[in-house]
């Protein structure tokens, strides 16, 4: 029986859509905001403790604005040098490349988070370009020469995982790669076979018991009662 091929229906490596970036960018936000509110609690508690003095942070103190545009810019910047995505991203399966696909360099992924928030400081239009462009680059993408795209292969993972399944169960032999299927349990075997695979010296000391005869053991009683005996009869004279 012959498993027709499936050809695995793939996104990688094409243009991210504008649900997608948008989806991590929320992700994004969420993260670098806690890990920035918790670096302040950390901050206040450490001052706490060494000078007794609580300090309490604003959110519309300028100096409080000034750290969390730089902890942006260092979140979004490194993530984007190191791995070509951020945590939302990686979630999402998308990551930043080159305009030409290859792998961003640092000198671009930091340029990009730079020149990040225009998008939001033109009332978004800066963002137009998902939404218009065949390529959907937005300005910052335009600006530091980068694309978005899906890096992510879950959909052809799946159909690939499927189509060993289909293999194995029709006796096919799974394609290389493929996970190896759990060895059988061995049968038990029957207790003559058991016995007679024990090693020599156990044999040897086990106790041997005689076989029982099918006839039934004639009674000692019986046997005296039924023994033949000779008479002797002696004529007397006369």
């Amino acid at each position: 029986m012959s498993i027709p091929t499936v050809q695995a229906a793939t996104y990688q490596g094409q243009y991210a859509g504008s649900v997608s970036r948008f989806l991590a960018y929320v992700i994004d936000l969420a993260v670098s905001t806690g890990v920035f509110s918790l670096g302040l609690a950390a901050i206040s508690y450490g001052v706490h403790i060494v000078t007794g003095h609580s300090v309490s942070w604003n959110k519309s103190n300028i100096v409080v604005a000034i750290l969390f545009a730089v902890w942006q810019f260092l979140y979004f910047g490194y993530s984007w040098a190191a791995s070509g995505r951020t945590f939302g991203m990686a979630v999402l399966g998308i990551s930043v490349v080159r305009a030409d696909g290859s792998i961003v360099d640092p000198g671009r992924a930091f340029l990009r988070s730079l020149v990040f928030p225009l998008s939001f400081l033109l009332f978004g239009l800066g963002f137009l370009g998902i939404l218009v462009q065949r390529e959907h680059r937005a300005l910052q993408d335009l600006i530091a020469g980068t694309a978005v795209i899906y890096s992510w292969d879950a959909r052809a993972a799946r159909l690939r995982f499927l189509a060993r399944q289909a293999q194995v169960a029709v006796g096919q032999s799974p394609p290389p790669g493929a996970a190896p299927a759990p060895p059988a349990l061995p049968r038990r075997a029957s207790a003559a076979h058991d016995r007679d695979s024990r090693p020599l010296a156990v044999r040897a000391t086990s106790p041997v018991r005689p076989a029982r005869s099918m006839a039934l053991a004639q009674p000692a009683g019986v046997a005296a009662r039924w023994r033949p005996c000779v008479v002797r009869v002696e004529k007397s004279p006369g």
